[in-house]
């Protein structure tokens, strides 16, 4: 994270953290504010697995446990694993290509 503090100015959330949340505001509704989430994560994670890409792309949603239902439905690789956190709900997908991809049904504002 000192690289991207230093030659970027990405600073982290808090002291040692490899994370950082950007704000936002709905566009329809200017009072509803959102983070865009950024991430280090170490050479040798196993977050990722079983891709074997060195990213991860986050989307938003409603409605996490229906739309892992209806994506499954139609053939999309759902992983059987599911997190809930003080962030809120977290279930991932597999694209075509072999990317993970991490869906976040948030609880609130983020701690």
């Amino acid at each position: 994270m000192p690289w991207y503090t230093t030659h970027l100015g990405v600073k982290p959330e808090t002291e040692g953290s490899s994370t950082t949340m950007f704000q936002w505001r709905e566009k329809d509704d200017t009072k509803q504010v959102g983070y865009t989430v950024w991430s280090i994560f170490p050479h040798d994670t196993k977050y990722f697995d079983p891709s074997a890409s060195s990213f991860m792309i986050n989307f938003r949603v409603k409605d996490l446990d229906r739309l892992l239902d209806q994506l499954k439905r139609e053939g999309v690789k759902v992983d059987d694993k599911r997190e809930e956190d003080d962030y809120g709900k977290f279930g991932w997908i597999i694209d075509p290509e072999g990317n993970r991809i991490e869906l976040w049904e948030p609880k609130g504002e983020p701690p």
